[in-house]
């Protein structure tokens, strides 16, 4: 008994000493957004904070230091997008040390900036917002050489094309709407050729996406002889002319009325014209005749 407690009793000792020399484990934490930060703010101390971070697996491009984010004074960073608060800091989200935070840098490589001007109406009454995806309708007069008349037509030139910054914002999370008189796309450069060239012979105008949608749809140009009242016009008209074959029929009596046409009668003469020669000299007297 004695030798089977003292066994015991080292064991335990034993699972103690090896609890204590036990590394203690690395404290991970991630660096996030103590205050919104937006397009073109600078990256502040005080607009950060860490949290922990249980997890071994970090964001690609996050931060574990305030330091490591802020850097050097002389080499500040700025946002290249929205961060909201607790949002964590990554480093495509703001630029590297000492850049500056302009569009050419939040443009992905082989992409171009290119602007259209636009208005209330053609611009989606200011709902264009940045980050949006949208479609480029391009519409202009052709002269028709065999009819001798222009003919307008309607092309969607392109297709989901990003927004960058309507006027002079780049704030995606500004949602208000509001007019703008330009609207910059993110565009390759063989959309920026096309884009130049329907702004010249013609007007362009936008359509907004859905935020979801993503696929090319297949378009066809439209002309003056495709305008009609659409798929819900045509519906409804259907639906009339179906009610209206179903109505009954109601006859009507026509009546045939008999015209009496009264024979044209001569009009007799009033006087009758009565010639008189007189040497060489021929005089013409009326004389008036009895009814």
């Amino acid at each position: 008994m004695a030798v089977f407690a003292t066994r015991t009793y080292l064991a335990d000792q034993q699972a103690r000493l090896a609890a204590l020399n036990v590394p203690k484990a690395e404290e991970r934490t991630l660096v996030v957004a103590a205050q919104p930060m937006r397009f073109g703010d600078r990256v502040l101390p005080e607009n950060l904070k860490t949290i922990p971070w249980p997890s071994a697996q970090r964001p690609d491009g996050s931060f574990q230091t305030v330091e490591a984010v802020v850097g050097d004074e002389t080499k500040p960073r700025y946002a290249m997008e929205a961060i909201d608060p607790g949002e964590p800091v990554l480093t495509s989200k703001i630029t590297g040390a000492g850049e500056r935070a302009t569009l050419s840098a939040a443009l992905d490589p082989g992409m171009k900036a290119i602007s259209i001007r636009v208005n209330d109406v053609l611009g989606v009454a200011g709902f264009v917002r940045p980050s949006d995806r949208v479609d480029v309708l391009l519409t202009r007069v052709v002269r028709n050489q065999e009819k001798n008349s222009d003919e307008t037509f309607v092309d969607v030139l392109l297709q989901g094309v990003k927004v960058l910054a309507v006027d002079q914002t780049a704030d995606e999370r500004k949602d208000e709407p509001s007019v703008v008189k330009t609207v910059t796309f993110a565009v390759s450069t063989a959309e920026a050729q096309r884009l130049t060239l329907g702004a010249s012979i013609g007007t362009l105008s936008l359509a907004l996406r859905n935020i979801a949608s993503a696929s090319v749809e297949e378009t066809r140009r439209l002309t003056m002889a495709d305008l009609g009242g659409g798929p819900a016009a045509n519906e409804l008209g259907g639906q009339v002319i179906e009610d209206k074959m179903k109505q009954p029929v109601k006859e009507k009596q026509l009546q045939i009325v008999e015209r009496k046409v009264e024979p044209d009668l001569p009009i007799q003469p009033k006087w009758a014209t009565v010639g008189v020669w007189n040497t060489t000299q021929r005089e013409e007297h009326r004389v008036g005749l009895i009814q």
